[in-house]
C-alpha cells in the first residue's frame, strides 16, 4: 500500500497517538497472522480495516459450521464451498480494503517452512490453537528479532501478551515446555464463547497498532487477562519472567525449529478432527489422488485439497503439501492408519 486514503482513515489521524506519520506507518506494514480462525480472523479484519499494508494469513483448515458462532470473517457460503481458510479470508478481506495486500499460505506451521513465512514481516499474530505453531513462532521471533503478540482465548477467559524479543519476556519464559496433551481446557472440553474470541482477537490487533505506529516501546512487558462471565480484568507483570530469561531468548535453543520437538499428529481445537503431518519432502499430486479415491468415495476436489467422505462419518481432506486432516475422530492412531489406508503416506 503507497500511501494511505487520508479521508478514510481521518477518524483514526485524529487520534493523537497515531496521527498522520502512524497511519504512514501502518500503510507499509507487513503483519504475518498464524491461524485464521477465531483470533486469527477477528485480528486480520480490523487489521484490513486499520489500513495496514501487507497481510500473510497462514492457516491449515478449512471453515466447518462450529466455526460461524465465533470465526468472524467466513459465513455459510464459505462453509459449503470447501476452499480454505486463508483464501477464504483473502476475497473478504480484499473487498473490506481494496488496497490492501493478502498472501494466503493454505499450509500447516512446521520447523520446515516456519522462517520463510515469517522472516520477512514487522510482526506477527498468533491465531493458533496450539503450543507447537506458537514454538514455532517464537523461536523465529527471538532469532530474528521480530515482535510477536500471543492470545488464547477459552470459555468466557482471555489473554494476551506482547512479545518484543530482548526486552521483554518471551513465550518460553512464560511456558518452558508445553504442557501435556489433556491437561489444560479446549475448546471440546470446556467451550468458547464468541465475545471472548472478539476482545482477544482485537486486543491483538491494537498492540500490532501500536508496535507498527510507535515502535517496540510502545508496549509489551505485561500480560492482560480477562474473564468476560465474571468481568474480571487484570494486568500481570511479566518483568520477573523478562529478567530471569530462558534459554531460546538468551540462548539462542531452538528445539521446535530443529526438529527436536513437536511433529506428531494433532487433535484440532474445537473440532472432531485430526490433523496428520506429511513426512519430509511430501507432495501430492492432488489431480491424481481424487481419480484413485473416486472410486471408493464422494470426492470433491479443488486447486488446495481434496475431500473424501468415507465410511462411518468419517471425511479426509488431503492438501498439496502432504498433510491430511481426518475429521469424524479424535483418536490419533485411527487417523494415522485412515491415511495410510487411503492416501499410502
Amino acid at each position: 500500500m503507497d500511501g494511505f486514503d487520508a479521508e478514510r482513515y481521518s477518524r483514526q489521524t485524529r487520534f493523537g497517538p497515531l496521527g498522520v506519520e502512524g497511519q504512514a506507518r501502518l500503510a507499509a506494514g507487513r503483519v504475518a497472522v498464524v491461524g485464521c480462525g477465531a483470533l486469527g480472523s477477528v485480528a486480520a479484519l480490523a487489521l484490513a480495516r486499520a489500513g495496514v499494508g501487507f497481510l500473510r494469513i497462514i492457516d491449515r483448515d478449512v471453515p466447518e459450521p462450529s466455526n460461524l458462532p465465533r470465526q468472524v470473517l467466513f459465513d455459510e457460503a464459505d462453509v459449503a464451498t470447501g476452499i480454505p481458510k486463508a483464501v477464504a479470508a483473502t476475497g473478504h478481506l480484499c473487498r473490506i480494503n481494496s488496497a490492501l495486500r493478502v498472501e494466503p499460505a493454505v499450509v500447516d506451521l512446521v520447523a520446515g517452512n516456519a522462517e520463510s513465512l515469517l522472516a520477512d514481516v514487522d510482526v506477527i499474530v498468533d491465531g493458533s490453537d496450539n503450543f507447537e505453531a506458537r514454538f514455532l513462532v517464537n523461536e523465529v521471533a527471538c532469532r530474528r528479532g521480530i515482535p510477536w503478540v500471543y492470545g488464547g482465548a477459552i470459555g468466557a477467559e482471555g489473554r494476551v501478551m506482547t512479545i518484543v524479543p530482548g526486552r521483554t519476556a518471551c513465550l518460553r519464559c512464560l511456558v518452558p515446555e508445553p504442557p501435556p496433551p489433556g491437561s489444560l481446557p479446549t475448546c471440546d472440553t470446556a467451550g468458547i464463547i464468541g465475545s471472548a474470541a472478539l476482545v482477544v482477537g482485537a486486543v491483538e490487533a491494537a498492540e500490532v497498532i501500536k508496535l507498527l505506529a510507535a515502535g517496540p516501546a510502545s508496549t509489551g512487558g505485561r500480560m492482560l487477562v480477562c474473564d468476560l462471565w465474571e468481568n474480571a480484568w487484570r494486568s500481570v507483570d511479566m518483568t520477573p519472567l523478562a529478567a530471569a530469561g530462558c534459554p531460546t531468548c538468551r540462548a539462542g535453543d531452538t528445539p521446535w525449529l530443529e526438529g527436536r520437538s513437536g511433529g506428531q499428529p494433532t487433535a484440532l481445537c474445537g473440532r472432531d478432527a485430526v490433523q496428520v503431518p506429511a513426512a519430509a519432502g511430501t507432495a501430492v499430486d492432488l489431480e491424481a489422488l481424487a481419480a484413485r479415491l473416486a472410486g471408493v468415495a464422494k470426492v470433491t476436489a479443488n486447486s488446495w485439497m481434496v475431500r473424501a467422505e468415507l465410511v462411518d462419518g468419517i471425511r479426509i481432506s488431503v492438501f498439496a503439501d502432504g498433510r491430511a486432516i481426518v475429521s469424524g475422530t479424535r483418536e490419533e492412531s485411527r487417523a494415522r492408519a485412515i491415511v495410510s489406508r487411503y492416501v499410502g503416506a
